[in-house]
């Protein structure tokens, strides 16, 4: 148990180094590390532990896209709202869903990556037939109503999935703000360091009693994983700031929702 803690532990820090750079949160490899590794239940609260190591991931290397001015003020004005009152949603739709929850989650985990994975790529082989003409991309002017309910999507499945929705948010951005990918991730994180403490906080409100007696007892192996997960998302956010081109964020951020939709569909097919 101590060996298997010890690995889960560095998957952490990995999670939250590789997950930072690309203005996701982790949360999609938070649960499978936590669930499979640990053998903890899909419920309530694994997905407050795991939107609390989302939300740090999400200040960590937010505040590092902050720094470089790798944001988009006006886009997140215009999003937040949708994301905060999407999340808010979303909570009750777990506790609508009930035991059902563990197959709802990976089916919806699934639709999701899979309309990531078409929007990016479909965006990126865009962006390199206009190359030259990028400039007029970032001019063009934000397409509120669109954005807003994309952020709010992004905010439903964020409570529902136990994510940072930064799969969906950094889609949405690059098509409805027209944003550089590196903008479109700083402002991704921005959303998240709101709408993952509100959807803690809904959580935490309606578990049961048993279940914050499991929290309690992994307290201080919470605790551990939060300080892994800040110092992962630190050196990532820095490193993915300094060595990474803006092409090559968005390469290794479909590579990486590529192969988290491989295991949800290889998961899918036992049930």
């Amino acid at each position: 148990m101590i060996a298997e803690t010890l690995i889960i532990s560095l998957g952490v820090f990995i999670v939250a180094f590789l997950f930072a750079p690309l203005g996701m949160g982790g949360g999609m490899l938070f649960v499978p590390l936590l669930h499979y590794g640990l053998g903890w239940e899909i419920n309530g609260a694994l997905f407050a532990v795991s939107l609390t190591l989302t939300a740090v991931v999400s200040w960590g290397s937010g505040l590092a896209h902050r720094k470089e001015m790798h944001y988009d003020e006006p886009s997140i004005k215009t999003g937040l709202s949708g994301a905060v009152t999407g999340a808010i949603v979303g909570v009750g739709i777990v506790l609508f869903i009930g035991e059902k929850i563990d197959f709802v989650f990976k089916v919806l985990s699934l639709i999701m990556i899979s309309w990531a994975i078409y929007k990016t790529s479909m965006k990126m082989r865009n962006d390199s037939k206009s190359f030259e003409h990028s400039d007029e991309n970032i001019k063009q002017e934000i397409q509120s109503l669109p954005l807003q309910i994309g952020a709010g999507i992004g905010g439903v499945l964020s409570s529902v999935l136990a994510i940072g929705a930064g799969v969906i948010y950094v889609p949405v951005l690059r098509t409805f703000a027209h944003l550089e990918p590196r903008k479109a991730i700083g402002t991704s994180l921005h959303f998240m360091m709101v709408v993952a403490p509100v959807a803690i906080l809904a959580h935490l409100l309606t578990l049961p009693s048993e279940m914050y007696s499991k929290l309690s007892e992994e307290f201080l192996l919470i605790l551990i994983f939060m300080v892994l997960t800040l110092l992962g998302s630190r050196n990532g956010a820095k490193y993915g700031i300094k060595y990474l081109s803006e092409h090559q964020l968005m390469k290794v951020f479909l590579f990486v929702i590529i192969l988290v939709g491989l295991k949800y569909l290889t998961d899918l097919s036992g049930f």
